[in-house]
C-alpha cells in the first residue's frame, strides 16, 4: 500500500507555510516528529501547486482543493489522504484566523472516510514466548530485556521508551514517560519489568556507558549511544524471530497488547486511557471491541443455548 509521497524536509518556499509550521512548534508546542509530518505533508501539497502554476497557498481557491483532494485519493490510501488533507485545512484555517485570507477555502474540504483498523494484540502466551526469548544472561539480551519488558509493562510508545532517561525512572515502581506534545505521565511498573530493569541497569549500562559521549539515556546501544526507534524495531523482530512467532509485530504491537490485557483483566477503560497517554478515551475506546469479541467467542463456545 503506498504511503505518503517523497518531499524535502527542508524551508519551504512559500513564506505562510513556514511560519505556519514555526506556529505550530513555537506557540503550539508540537512534538518535532509531529511537525515534521506536516511539513512533509504541507511540502507535498505546494510542490503541487507550484507544478500547476500556482505561487502561494494564498491562492488556492475551493476548486484546486478538490482537485488535489482528487490527486490524492486516486494515488494513495484512505488512511494517508485524510492525513495529508488534515495538514492543508488546518493551514487555511490558520490562514483566516490570521487575517491572510478573507475565506477559508479548505472549509468544506471533505477527506474519505478512513476504515476503522483495530490494532492488533498478542495473546498472554504469545506476550511470555517473545520475553522468554530474550532472558539470556549477556549484555545484549539482559538490555533487550528490559527494554520489551518496560514497553509491555507500561504500554509505552517506542519513542517514549526510547527517549527515557535515567533519572525518569523515579524509583523501582514507577517511571516518567513523556509522550505527544511533550506531555509527561507517571506509569507504574510491574515486579517482571523492575527486576529487568534493576539487571540492566545495574551489570549493563555502566560497561556501554563508557564507549560513548556521555548520556542520560536509559537504553544504551553498544556504541554508548541511546537506543534508536529503528532499533528498538529490530530488537523486537530478532525477538519475535527467536520465539517462533509467525504473526507481525512491532513496538505498537506491544502497546496494543498492553490495552487489550488490562481491559480483559477488568480494569477501568478511564485508567487504561490514563495509563497510555491519551487526550481522549474515545481513542482508547477501540480496544473495548476487542475485548468485546474475546468474550463474545467466549460466550459462544462455552453457552449451551448461544448457537
Amino acid at each position: 500500500m503506498p504511503g505518503a509521497p517523497e518531499s524535502p524536509l527542508g524551508r519551504s518556499p512559500d513564506r505562510d507555510v513556514e511560519q505556519y509550521l514555526r506556529h505550530l512548534a513555537l506557540e503550539r508546542s508540537l512534538a518535532r516528529n509531529t511537525v515534521i509530518a506536516y511539513r512533509r505533508d504541507l511540502g507535498a501539497y505546494t510542490a503541487w501547486l507550484a507544478a500547476r502554476g500556482i505561487a502561494s497557498v494564498r491562492d488556492a481557491d475551493r476548486m484546486v482543493l478538490d482537485e488535489y483532494a482528487g490527486h490524492l485519493a486516486a494515488r494513495f490510501s484512505a488512511t494517508s489522504t485524510a492525513r495529508m488533507l488534515s495538514s492543508v485545512r488546518s493551514l487555511h484555517r490558520w490562514l483566516l484566523l490570521e487575517e491572510r485570507v478573507e475565506t477559508d477555502a479548505a472549509r468544506a474540504l471533505v477527506a474519505p472516510k478512513r476504515p476503522q483498523r483495530l490494532p492488533k494484540a498478542l495473546t498472554q502466551a504469545q506476550v511470555t514466548a517473545l520475553l522468554d526469548a530474550v532472558s539470556g544472561d549477556d549484555a545484549v539480551q539482559l538490555r533487550d530485556r528490559a527494554l520489551l519488558e518496560l514497553l509491555y509493562a507500561t504500554g509505552a510508545r517506542v519513542s517514549e521508551a526510547v527517549g527515557l532517561n535515567v533519572d525518569d525512572v523515579i524509583d523501582r515502581e514507577i517511571i516518567r514517560l513523556t509522550g505527544k506534545g511533550d506531555k509527561q505521565r507517571i506509569v507504574p511498573l510491574g515486579s517482571y519489568a523492575r527486576e529487568a530493569l534493576d539487571a540492566y541497569l545495574v551489570r549493563v549500562r555502566p560497561g556501554l556507558s563508557v564507549r560513548g559521549i556521555a548520556t542520560p539515556a536509559l537504553f544504551l546501544g553498544q556504541q554508548g549511544r541511546r537506543v534508536s526507534r529503528q532499533n528498538a524495531w529490530l530488537i523486537i523482530r530478532r525477538a519475535a524471530e527467536r520465539a517462533g512467532l509467525t504473526v507481525e509485530i512491532s513496538p505498537h504491537t506491544l502497546r496494543h497488547s498492553f490495552a487489550t490485557h488490562l481491559l480483559e483483566g477488568g480494569a477501568d477503560v478511564r485508567v487504561v486511557q490514563e495509563l497510555l497517554g491519551h487526550a481522549s478515551v474515545a481513542t482508547t475506546q477501540i480496544y473495548t471491541h476487542l475485548t468485546v469479541d474475546s468474550l463474545r467467542d467466549a460466550y459462544t463456545l462455552a453457552h449451551p443455548r448461544a448457537r
